[in-house]
């Protein structure tokens, strides 16, 4: 009997219309969620190893911090059009070879 081992998954995290408000508090709520893990990871890196490279979860940080900025921007700039946001969310899971 041969047992088949799953590799891969998708998670549908967001899928749905929302207003400018709704929009920006989901997408503003995954992005804090996600830089609160760097800044997390980065203390856990440094504890007991003060000179640890933290360079990677340094530069996701910002990254993560200018999308807050452009999506700030961007959902500023649809907000007076009276429109609805559609955002689809899909959380691609798989194995590293």
């Amino acid at each position: 009997m041969e047992t088949i081992v799953k590799t891969d998954q998708k998670i549908q995290l967001v899928d749905g219309s929302f207003t400018p408000s709704e929009a920006a508090d989901v997408i503003l709520a995954l992005l804090d969620e996600k830089i609160n893990f760097h800044k997390l990871q980065r203390i856990s890196w440094c504890e007991g190893h003060a000179d640890a490279n933290t360079q990677y979860p340094d530069d996701r940080i910002k990254e993560l911090e200018n999308e807050k900025r452009i999506t700030k921007e961007f959902i500023a700039s649809v907000r007076n059009q009276n429109k609805r946001l559609r955002i689809n969310g899909v959380l691609e899971i798989s194995l590293e070879e």
